[in-house]
């Protein structure tokens, strides 16, 4: 059986699950949300804790039994305490701005680039240097912070680009000078 799968999921207080058929709504402090899973899983609430069972063994069912058993799982853990990514900065003239819900990055091409937010994500610049993605869908908030640092990836050699806080860049060596 799936290690992931059969882990029951604790309902902290303050959280309402609420199961109809195969959809499965979420509600918290932070807000609301709802997943369909596929037909072969099924979820139930008791007692305050959220199981996930599968119909059989198959291979693709026990798949996603542990797929759908970590999705409820961080939207349980978004509407209570939501997710966030940090994002950072680096290069001589590289900055970030926030105009309503567009992102302005000035990364070293010769025009702005500008990324709208989407629904259920807020974007903050503290500082020119610094970006903080945060909301309750975690699939959002990875996507959102992903197409952020695809705009300039940091390169190997200076490490410019845009880079998430806790990431590490190998740097190369450049061109050895001829002697």
């Amino acid at each position: 059986m799936s290690r992931i799968g059969k882990a029951p999921i604790d309902i902290p207080t303050g959280v309402d699950v609420t199961v109809k058929g195969q959809s499965v709504t979420v509600k918290g402090p932070k807000g609301a949300l709802t997943r369909v899973m596929d037909e072969p899983i099924t979820a139930k609430v008791d007692d305050g804790v959220l199981t996930v069972e599968r119909l059989d063994d198959a291979r693709q069912n026990k798949a996603l039994h542990g797929l759908f058993r970590a999705l409820l799982n961080n939207m349980v853990i978004g509407v209570e305490k939501g997710f966030s990514k940090e994002l950072a900065i680096l290069g001589v003239g590289y900055r970030a701005a926030l105009k309503g819900k567009t992102l302005e990055l000035q990364v070293g091409f010769s025009h702005v680039v500008n990324l709208e937010t989407p629904d259920g994500i807020t974007v903050e610049v503290p500082e020119p240097t610094k970006i903080i993605v945060s909301g309750i869908d975690k699939e959002l908030v990875g996507q959102h912070a992903a197409n952020i640092r695809a705009v300039k990836k940091p390169e190997p050699y200076k490490g410019k680009g845009i880079r998430y806080v806790d990431e590490y860049v190998r740097r190369k060596a450049g061109k050895a000078g001829v002697r």
